[in-house]
């Protein structure tokens, strides 16, 4: 029902900047959008999210140096990672939000590892 493909994942040196993409497939109405990430050794957590309705919520963590956008015409959405840090190495999954019989319903891409140079 949802497919989630997501790339752009690299190596990238401190300070620099990645752009990480997903491209979503769905056959309902996808109600939110959003990027989380998980390191090693640690929970995954939410990095940013994009609603239907526009609203957009970062992590604290990256508020200011993240920005997710979405292209409806492409069926995609991006996460711009500007200012990157070490602790921004994980593996960052797409993740959509549909609900189905007033159901919420998560699900998740494959990941795109980002790993970050000191």
């Amino acid at each position: 029902q949802v497919q989630l493909v997501e790339s752009g994942g690299g190596l990238v040196q401190a300070g620099g900047s990645l752009r990480v993409s997903c491209a979503a497939s769905s056959s309902i109405s996808i109600k939110t959008m959003g990027w989380y990430r998980q390191a090693p050794g640690k929970q995954r957590e939410l990095v940013a999210a994009v609603s239907n309705d526009g609203s957009t919520n970062y992590a604290d963590s990256v508020k200011g140096r993240f920005t997710i956008s979405r292209d409806n015409a492409k069926n995609m959405v991006y996460l711009q990672m500007n200012s990157l840090q070490p602790e921004d190495t994980a593996v960052y999954y797409c993740s959509a939000r549909v609900r189905r019989n007033y159901v919420n319903y998560d699900y998740w891409g494959q990941g795109t590892q980002v790993t970050v140079s000191s």
